[in-house]
């Protein structure tokens, strides 16, 4: 059965921003729509900009950027079932593939292989209430898990739901990331020290190397 077409906001390389690759040249697949309405969200654009691409014709695209790490993200990637084939192709064709996904859709159905990178939303997010629960459960060494967190309200629903889940010992990395603008990254790195968490402070490199705002980075 031919693999259904995608919708695809943008295909770009740029230098990983985010996750334990942080600083790693890497492709980026961003699939348009998400049924999250988070916050402090940075890419509104791909809930609807976009056009249907056959999977062939990405493929093709993210070979003649000639980068062996490659990132779905989105929006929401997982609302496209043709996410799933891309992926096992990009794994099949040696690429190290990423996952970026809100949380809130399940992640039984992606590929062996692939690196997770779960967000859990906290309440500051507006969206706590839509985590997929049985997710976490399902990680294991090679995922991550990915709390922003804008206030000290959010970062003690991050340190519960990283005690009640054992997420330091399930998955590779937790990263604690303060959201941009909301929380000045020293505030959240005192905490993370003062409570001698086994997590990782993240900031979101490609926010510091370009203009914030700025698109395809």
């Amino acid at each position: 059965m031919r693999a259904p077409a995608l919708t695809i906001t943008e295909v770009y390389p740029s230098i990983q921003g985010e996750s334990s690759f942080a600083g790693q040249p890497c492709v980026f697949v961003r699939l348009t729509a998400c049924d999250l309405r988070c916050r402090w969200c940075d890419t509104v654009y791909a809930f609807r900009e976009g056009r249907k691409q056959p999977l062939d014709d990405i493929l093709a695209e993210v070979r003649q950027l000639g980068l062996p790490l490659v990132e779905l993200t989105g929006g929401e990637p997982l609302l496209q079932s043709g996410a799933i084939p891309l992926m096992q192709r990009l794994i099949d064709e040696g690429y190290t593939v990423l996952l970026e996904t809100g949380g809130h859709v399940p992640i039984d159905r992606v590929p062996a292989g692939v690196h997770r990178i779960v967000d859990v939303k906290c309440p500051g997010s507006g969206e706590a209430h839509r985590m997929h629960w049985p997710n976490l459960a399902l990680l294991t060494p090679r995922d991550e898990v990915k709390f922003v967190v804008s206030d000290r309200v959010d970062y003690q629903y991050a340190c519960d739901v990283l005690g009640e889940h054992g997420l330091a010992a399930r998955c590779h990395a937790v990263q604690f990331s303060p959201a941009w603008g909301l929380l000045a990254p020293a505030d959240l790195a005192a905490w993370i020290l003062a409570d001698r968490l086994p997590v990782r402070l993240q900031l979101q490199q490609h926010k510091y190397i370009w203009d914030p705002a700025a698109r395809r980075v």
